[in-house]
């Protein structure tokens, strides 16, 4: 909020009327009347697009991270397919869409551990209208919490739901609307896409260079807005050797 105050001053004495960054376009913005946005309301969408666009991504990458410590048969199987890349690459030569695209079983295990640690829990629903539900009223305005959970641990839909299986993914994957770290529908999160590049560019770069070791072996995961462990996830890093 301070920082928006004194930005908002600053525009003011220089009479900016081109926003150079997210903040000052924010700040220029009106709405259907005619009205700045609040100093408020534009804290609320700042905070939402870095959980949104960091925070969530953060998490993701560091539950990959800690289910390729901690299951060699997962890495290895990762790390044969992120050297078959590597090796059609040129010394400096940067990834493309198209080694993104054969990325295919590295995202089965990022989408695995997105199953068991999502980073976005679920979230708060209010009933617009009154209905009735297995004999009972739900009365409008009824609040409740959606949890994730309710489907990517359900065995009818993940049998051994606790196992740490990328080949559910396989083929057609799961059923609709059974896995949905990202949502679903026309909601769905417009950042699957970008994510999806995100996880697997720290994947290949990460593993083609390194074995990971956990320095904390049970480390805890604890939930706040996302799953984060207790400790940060500190591990080894082992060079391949040339």
């Amino acid at each position: 909020m301070r920082i928006i105050t004194d930005r908002r001053k600053e525009m003011t004495e220089r009479s900016e009327t081109e926003g150079r960054d997210l903040l000052s376009k924010m700040l220029l913005v009106r709405d259907e009347n005619g009205q700045f946005l609040s100093e408020m309301e534009i804290s609320n969408n700042i905070i939402g697009l870095l959980v949104a666009s960091f925070e969530t991504t953060s998490s993701a990458v560091t539950a990959v991270m800690n289910y390729l410590a901690e299951l060699p048969h997962v890495y290895n199987e990762v790390l044969k397919e992120q050297m078959e890349i590597a090796k059609s690459k040129g010394p400096d030569e940067l990834l493309t869409w198209e080694d993104i695209e054969k990325m295919k079983y590295s995202w089965n295990v990022a989408r695995e551990s997105l199953r068991l640690t999502p980073p976005a829990q679920g979230a708060f629903r209010e009933t617009t209208t009154e209905f009735n539900y297995a004999g009972f009223t739900i009365p409008k305005g009824w609040k409740t919490f959606w949890t994730v959970h309710s489907s990517h641990k359900n065995p009818k839909y993940f049998p051994e739901p606790e196992k740490f299986d990328p080949s559910r993914f396989e083929g057609s994957g799961p059923a609709p609307y059974t896995f949905v770290p990202f949502g679903g529908g026309p909601r769905m999160c417009p950042g699957k896409e970008y994510a999806r590049l995100e996880v697997l560019v720290f994947m290949h770069n990460v593993v083609t260079r390194f074995k990971l070791e956990k320095a904390i072996p049970n480390e805890k995961i604890v939930f706040y807005a996302s799953p984060i462990p207790v400790h940060g996830l500190p591990v080894h890093l082992h060079p391949h050797q040339k």
